[in-house]
């Protein structure tokens, strides 16, 4: 029998086979004896033991793996992040963005809480990454407005959803999905950062064929395997102008006569998303010296 791991709590994995029918399963002992750990949304053949029983015997090939969230056979993540409330940390949704990019996975950035936005602050938050080569979608989960734009999106693909703590990840599970019941979390009064609410990784199907999965909020992300002359590559703006650079190498940072510098002065390039990319490089070129 095949079906989908679409939960993983503890060591017990819920499989949904192809008639809609779930099944508790455990994973055979030759996966931790090779060091395979089955991951949400892998397809897998797997034996039945009971109406509710059953074993994971074999992880059928993966188009793709995430390591966080955890989770495999992803067609893109929905990365949702607060237009206020909390104020949206540039630099770690940039840093999301990379690693997402490194791990060939498309992402639609959606800014949720626009009912408590002004109109200033939605202009410069699409003026920064409107032309970072991802789909930037505005809601407001409260007012169910943006609804119809992010379904779009969604049609026909499975989807984590990711973001921080506090800016209405499992709101808008609850919104996108009826019947399905998330706990809703508040912003912390003291530090001003949103409760953790979600704690484990669960696929949903909205309907036949369209998954998306809540997933734990971050705080931090660590980039991991990119060099820093190779970060001006994950920040697609630079791409279209860099070749009009005074040097085919140019990194964008101390070299004369370059044109990304040029733009970012004349306001064509996010000042925000190129000070972000400065503070990454130089990190990236520190750990290079270890």
């Amino acid at each position: 029998m095949t079906g989908k791991i679409i939960k993983g709590v503890a060591g017990d994995y819920t499989v949904i086979d192809p008639r809609d029918k779930r099944y508790i399963c455990r994973a055979k002992g030759i996966f931790r004896k090779n060091g395979i750990t089955p991951l949400i949304g892998d397809n897998v053949e797997f034996e039945i033991l009971s109406e509710t029983e059953g074993n994971i015997l074999k992880i059928l090939p993966r188009k793709n793996s995430l390591i966080r969230p955890a989770c495999a056979n992803v067609d893109q993540v929905l990365l949702v992040f607060a237009a206020a409330s909390p104020e949206p940390n540039f630099n770690l949704l940039d840093r999301f963005l990379i690693m997402m990019q490194k791990q060939s996975v498309s992402t639609v950035l959606c800014f949720n809480k626009t009912d408590i936005a002004d109109d200033v602050r939605l202009k410069i938050l699409a003026q920064n990454y409107e032309a970072s080569g991802v789909k930037v979608i505005f809601a407001s989960v409260k007012n169910a407005e943006g609804t119809e734009e992010i379904l779009e999106a969604l049609e026909g693909k499975t989807t984590i959803l990711a973001g921080p703590s506090g800016v209405g990840k499992s709101s808008m599970m609850n919104l996108l999905s009826p019947g399905t019941v998330f706990e809703v979390g508040d912003l912390s009064e003291r530090i001003g950062r949103g409760k953790q609410t979600t704690r484990h990784t669960e696929l949903v199907e909205l309907h036949n064929g369209t998954y998306l999965c809540d997933s734990p909020g971050f705080s931090s992300i660590y980039l991991e395997g990119i060099d820093h002359k190779e970060l001006k590559n994950y920040f697609p703006e630079f791409e279209q102008i860099s070749g009009k650079c005074r040097f085919l190498s140019c990194n964008h940072i101390s070299e004369p006569d370059c044109a990304v510098k040029e733009a970012v002065a004349d306001g064509r390039i996010s000042k925000v998303r190129y000070d972000n990319y400065c503070l990454l490089y130089n990190e990236l070129k520190s750990k290079a010296k270890f």
